[in-house]
């Protein structure tokens, strides 16, 4: 069975992706930076969650945030409120950030040192699920509002991510959810995904999700401390 010349193309722009990935993750891995990608559907809360967390974490850790939008630059504003050093992609037509437009703004910007970097993509559930960018760790936020059904619906994007945040649980009463329904859909897709809640609005769950983000930046500086001592031991 002979594949389509555009089945052809898209696996020579998710193989050039994949190799603009590693490089960006090799910078990274320089700065000891450990980078979250965070995708949604556009308003499931993203910004809202980065805000909080940003805000709870300054004593903890230094961040700097990639905002990805269309047009725009709206939720930059929202986080530069915060001191928060951040970099603007606008994509234009593209509903994704690509490895590509965060290597060009890696070499193009001098971005700060920083221990963590989040990496707000694009609101969207389909397209940013097949461009890794050099991250870590994927994070996905599902909102309650959206319905318990999006793991069945768009099952790649929950299939390679390492983490699900349901947002906006403040709302919960309020809508028709079924969180216990959209967990199970979660675990037959992805045996290893962890789940949260969280509300950004009233601070419930954030505790949690920094304890995870601490956790992971913890296991982040211990692989590249192992590298660097296999590496140093083979010479």
């Amino acid at each position: 069975m002979h594949e389509s010349p555009d089945e052809h193309a898209l696996e020579r722009i998710l193989g050039k992706n994949e190799e603009m990935a590693e490089h960006n993750s090799d910078h990274f891995q320089r700065s000891k930076t450990c980078v979250f990608n965070l995708m949604s559907a556009p308003g499931a809360g993203k910004t809202s969650l980065l805000e909080a967390t940003l805000r709870s974490t300054k004593k903890q850790f230094t961040s700097a945030v990639i905002e990805g939008d269309m047009v725009g630059d709206l939720d930059a504003d929202r986080i530069k409120a915060l001191n928060v050093p951040v970099y603007q992609i606008s994509t234009g037509r593209s509903c994704h950030l690509d490895a590509q437009m965060v290597g060009r703004l890696l070499h193009a910007e001098s971005i700060v040192a920083t221990q963590a970097l989040f990496i707000e993509n694009v609101g969207n559930l389909v397209c940013p699920a097949e461009f890794p960018l050099g991250e870590f760790r994927r994070v996905v936020l599902l909102s309650v509002t959206e319905g318990d059904d999006k793991p069945i619906k768009y099952p790649v994007i929950f299939r390679n991510c390492d983490l699900v945040v349901f947002t906006k649980c403040d709302l919960l009463e309020y809508v028709n959810f079924d969180l216990s329904a959209a967990e199970k859909n979660l675990k037959a897709l992805n045996p290893k995904l962890k789940t949260m809640r969280v509300s950004s609005k009233t601070g419930d769950g954030i505790y949690e999700w920094i304890n995870w983000l601490n956790s992971q930046m913890t296991e982040y500086q211990a692989q590249l401390k192992n590298e660097h001592h296999v590496h140093h031991a083979a010479h």
